[in-house]
């Protein structure tokens, strides 16, 4: 496998020259995933059990000859993603970048810093806070009314979707701070455009939810919440520097 060399904003190179270096950064990222999956798949029982405990003790059903061996090999795949993720990340990130100005790359970089953090931030938030309450909360719905057997394939699914829905979400900070840093908002207009934020937030915490569940909406609500405050914060300590918002605006025409 070729050695991927640095690039620089100001190198010009040739269509093969990119393809390869796209390439390389996907065999390596691809590499990355195949081991995660090995990894993850030697110890699918650590898996299961982590993901089984929401379940109190309740097993989940598979009603098919191949569906154990299926279920597993998924189960690895999800695993496996939420590992390699960083690498992957910083792939794309490192193939992208060289594209940006010096004055971009500067903006960019902490930002993307920021991303596997809040994505591991936002995994653990929805395992440990939101992910039993959710999954208690639909399974003792009027449940005196069926008789309630989990699906291992749904269940899993379920339980996988949502964990990335979280850690996807828990980027609202990098994205209102990129914003602010390339001047297209500012933290005066995020406070006074507060009430739009929360309709926002609801939406967003009703398309992350897959169960579509009220619980683990308004649960996913307040961090969301939070973290659009906390952006605020940051918007106005690491946001674009004054002077650079003063030569930005027009200066004002004189009479006549």
């Amino acid at each position: 496998m070729p050695r991927i060399r640095p690039v620089r904003h100001e190198d010009r190179l040739t269509l093969v020259e990119h393809l390869d270096e796209l390439r390389t950064r996907l065999i390596v990222s691809a590499v990355t995933l195949a081991v995660a999956f090995g990894l993850c798949f030697w110890q699918n029982d650590l898996l299961f059990d982590l993901m089984n405990n929401p379940l109190n003790g309740r097993e989940p059903l598979t009603l098919g000859v191949t569906e154990p061996f299926y279920t597993t090999v998924t189960v690895s795949a999800y695993a496996a993603l939420l590992l390699a993720l960083p690498v992957i990340l910083y792939q794309a990130y490192a193939y992208v970048l060289p594209a940006f100005s010096p004055r971009e790359r500067k903006v960019a970089l902490p930002l993307l810093m920021l991303v596997p953090f809040l994505f591991a931030a936002g995994v653990a938030f929805g395992y440990f806070v939101v992910l039993d309450r959710a999954v208690n909360f639909l399974l003792d719905f009027n449940n005196d009314q069926f008789n309630i057997q989990v699906r291992a394939r749904d269940y899993y699914s379920f339980v996988a979707l949502s964990l990335l829905a979280f850690g996807l979400v828990f980027q609202i900070p990098v994205l209102i701070l990129a914003m602010a840093r390339l001047g297209i908002t500012t933290p005066r207009q995020l406070r006074k455009n507060r009430r739009f934020a929360v309709v926002a937030v609801a939406v967003v915490a009703m398309l992350g939810s897959p169960g579509g569940d009220p619980v683990t909406m308004l649960v996913l609500m307040v961090p969301l919440l939070v973290l659009y405050e906390l952006s605020i914060v940051l918007a106005a300590l690491f946001g674009r520097p004054r002077d650079e918002q003063v030569q930005a605006e027009p200066a004002p025409e004189g009479p006549g």
